[in-house]
């Protein structure tokens, strides 16, 4: 019912532009400590199974280190770690997402850890709703999404792989 009440939620001026700017997009959705959570599928460059990263020394506890991808070295970050929530075990079923950010010019690419994939959702005629509260997650939610009965929390791919907000 709640969910319901969200997807009708007037959108008319509240500056909330994510809608327009993914609207017709799918979304690789993903679990995060029994949530959901949901990434453009168009920022995906491939899904890999865990593996051990090399430790980078004095990197952020949410960064566990690097990986080589095609002689590419890219950081890899625990999301659980980074979004302070549940704990971090590495399961069979872990999976390291690798996305790709081509915002202000740069390419950048980061693996973010994450506990299962769950499947490729079409927005659909679905309204995307503005994120709601105050955490640590929110800087990084575009919007948030009725997937059946729950709520997937779209992450903004270009926000996550900041460089300069993983420093701070």
């Amino acid at each position: 019912m709640a969910q319901q009440a969200l997807a009708t939620a007037n959108l008319e001026d509240d500056g909330f532009d994510s809608e327009d700017r993914l609207k017709g997009s799918d979304f690789l959705s993903f679990d995060l400590a029994h949530e959901l959570y949901g990434v453009d599928i168009k920022a995906v460059e491939e899904i890999r199974v865990w593996e051990k990263p090399t430790v980078i020394p004095r990197s952020p506890d949410f960064v566990l280190g690097v990986i080589n991808l095609r002689g590419m070295i890219v950081p890899i970050m625990d999301l659980r770690v980074r979004f302070h929530i549940g704990t971090v075990e590495y399961l069979p079923t872990t999976v390291v997402l690798i996305l790709k950010s081509g915002e202000a010019g740069g390419n950048r690419m980061m693996g973010i850890v994450v506990d299962a994939v769950s499947d490729v959702i079409d927005m659909g005629d679905n309204t995307l709703i503005p994120p709601i509260g105050d955490s640590i997650v929110m800087p990084f939610v575009s919007g948030l999404l009725n997937v059946d009965s729950q709520v997937m929390s779209l992450l903004d791919v270009d926000a996550l792989l900041d460089i300069d907000g993983l420093l701070h």
